[in-house]
């Protein structure tokens, strides 16, 4: 396999470090960003314990000015980014009638505004070399919302029309776009629930229990290989059966 460099927007969190590792062991040099370095050099060094060496950039994926420079300084340490997964997302969650103008836009600028935050300054130096690779991490409540979210599943749900809207500008330029919409995976936010609440949720899984990480990130692995070229505009749900909408 050539080895590409890949950016994962959010790649500390739980999903975001198993989709930096699972991309690693498939040859290719990863970087992602961060804006509490204290916290970021603190997971570098945990990774690197364990046998991945990753690229840190500072940068708010909601600010476009600091995203590109957040690029230009992968591109600095590591060259062009040709894989990209914009994973970075935040909630702020209550029900719309409560919501308030910050708690909506902060979603959307970091969930669905980082998009192209983190796309533009890349896209152009793909179409250039003729391939490149765009998944965005959605949420199985992009597809069929949820009580208090109205602010997150329209964000995630904008996502997916990024990218089947991207993935008609660039595909003659060898580029694919696709997404990953997960159902609830067992991260450290989720796990953080308490139990009585994550068995409520699990009783609505059909496979019986929460999914891991590594799942997610052989999906984003999938789209991102060179056999893939041919698929894009493409959505894949990964719920465990909780959510089976076409």
């Amino acid at each position: 396999m050539t080895t590409r460099v890949a950016l994962v927007t959010g790649g500390t969190g739980g999903i975001g470090t198993a989709i930096c590792r699972y991309l690693a062991t498939q040859g290719h040099k990863v970087a992602t960003n961060y804006r509490d370095e204290g916290k970021a050099r603190a997971w570098q060094d945990a990774q690197k314990k364990a046998g991945f060496d990753f690229a840190l950039a500072k940068g708010d994926v909601a600010d476009a000015a600091t995203a590109e420079a957040m690029v230009r300084e992968v591109e600095r340490q590591l060259g062009p980014v040709d894989i990209l997964i914009n994973n970075a997302g935040i909630t702020r969650d209550t029900t719309f009638h409560k919501m308030s103008a910050t708690q909506w836009q902060d979603v959307i600028s970091t969930n669905l505004g980082s998009c192209f935050n983190v796309t533009r300054p890349v896209i152009d130096g793909m179409r250039e070399r003729k391939w490149g690779r765009i998944v965005q991490i959605s949420s199985i409540n992009g597809q069929k919302g949820q009580y208090g979210q109205a602010n997150y599943a329209a964000a995630k749900a904008g996502m997916h029309g990024f990218t089947i809207s991207l993935a008609q500008e660039n595909a003659k330029f060898g580029i694919t776009v696709n997404t990953v919409s997960p159902g609830y995976v067992g991260t450290d936010m989720v796990m953080a629930v308490p139990e009585d609440v994550r068995n409520k949720i699990v009783a609505q899984i059909p496979v019986g229990r929460l999914g891991d990480p590594d799942e997610i990130a052989f999906a984003v692995g999938f789209f991102v290989d060179d056999r893939a070229r041919w698929i894009t505009g493409a959505n894949l749900a990964i719920n465990g059966g909780q959510y089976m909408g076409w």
